[in-house]
C-alpha cells in the first residue's frame, strides 16, 4: 500500500491509496502509530484515495483511535467518501473519529 506524507506546519497528513483491507491494514496501522510517536499526535489521515474499508481495517482504525485516546486525542479523518462514511455510521464507529471535509480543515483543527 502506498501511503504518502505531507507536512503542513506542525501537522503530518497521511494519505493511504487503495482499499484498506486485510492484506494492507497492518502496514497502515504501523505507519500511523509510527507517525503518532513522531508527531505527538498531530496528524490527519486523508481518506480521499480509499474507496472502501473492511472489518479488519475498522479494527485497525479503532486500535489507533484507542492509542490516541490514551493521550486525550481523537483520530482525525478527512475526505472520506460516502461508502466509507456509511460503513462507519452503520457500525456505530463514526463517533470514535473526528471527520473533516478536507485536509486543510483537519489541519486547522489543531490550532
Amino acid at each position: 500500500m502506498k501511503i504518502s506524507e505531507q507536512q503542513q506546519g506542525a501537522v503530518m497528513v497521511l494519505k493511504p491509496e487503495g482499499p484498506l483491507v486485510e492484506g494492507v491494514i497492518e502496514e497502515f496501522k504501523q505507519r500511523v502509530l509510527k507517525t503518532l510517536a513522531a508527531s505527538m499526535g498531530r496528524f490527519v489521515v486523508d481518506m480521499s484515495a480509499v474507496p472502501f474499508v473492511d472489518s479488519l481495517a475498522l479494527e485497525g482504525m479503532m486500535d489507533v483511535s484507542d492509542e490516541l485516546s490514551k493521550g486525550g486525542q481523537v483520530l482525525r479523518l478527512c475526505a472520506a467518501n460516502k461508502t466509507v462514511r456509511e460503513v462507519l455510521e452503520l457500525t456505530d464507529l463514526a463517533s470514535h473519529f473526528d471527520h473533516f471535509d478536507d485536509a486543510n480543515a483537519a489541519v486547522r483543527s489543531f490550532l
